[in-house]
């Protein structure tokens, strides 16, 4: 009932909403980040870094706009993907230059095993954030689901390039399809 009365707020709210502000920029910050993911001295140093890239991927460009990524990542979490889709949806129609609407749109389909669906949003998150490692990552691992490895395997090198720690490593092929990580690299 909550769940149902928050998203009637919502929709209620969206009905007078103006246009999405300018989306954060924190490319700055961003690129840091990334040079400092790349020298991690371990797998545990690599997360703290990656915790705060998602900080900055969360950062909505209004508050209305975060209420909705913040409720639909809460119903996805429960498994509530109609809804949690239903948030997605108004926001990327919301604010559609804001990538991480689009990630977690897709995440949501990927959850649902709906891979067709998620393979766009993927892709337009990248297109709007090339550096996001979950959208990076998680396209690998949408384009595995549907059998098309060589693209996978093209982003998966990209996404590791950008984090050398990134879990997903362990799937990295060499050009004959076998696993580039041995088990002491995992």
């Amino acid at each position: 009932m909550k769940e149902s009365l928050i998203g009637l707020v919502m929709l209620a709210s969206a009905a007078t909403a103006g246009e999405c502000p300018p989306v954060p920029d924190h490319s700055v910050d961003l690129a840091r980040l990334v040079e400092e993911v790349r020298q991690a001295r371990d797998a545990g140093a690599a997360q703290a870094v990656v915790g705060e890239m998602w900080t900055l991927w969360t950062d909505a460009p209004d508050d209305l706009a975060q209420a909705a990524l913040d409720h639909g990542i809460y119903m996805r979490d429960r498994r509530d993907f109609a809804g949690a889709l239903a948030e997605f949806d108004w926001l990327v129609g919301y604010c559609p230059d804001y990538a991480e609407g689009y990630n977690q749109r897709a995440f949501a389909h990927f959850l649902r095993r709906d891979f067709e669906a998620a393979l766009p949003d993927l892709t337009r998150a990248l297109e709007l954030n090339p550096t996001h490692l979950g959208a990076l990552s998680g396209r690998a691992m949408t384009l595995i689901a549907l059998g098309r490895e060589a693209e996978a395997q093209a982003d998966l090198r990209v996404a590791v390039g950008l984090n050398p720690w990134l879990p997903e490593r362990r799937l990295l092929q060499d050009t004959d399809g076998a696993p580039l990580a041995g088990e002491s690299d995992l």
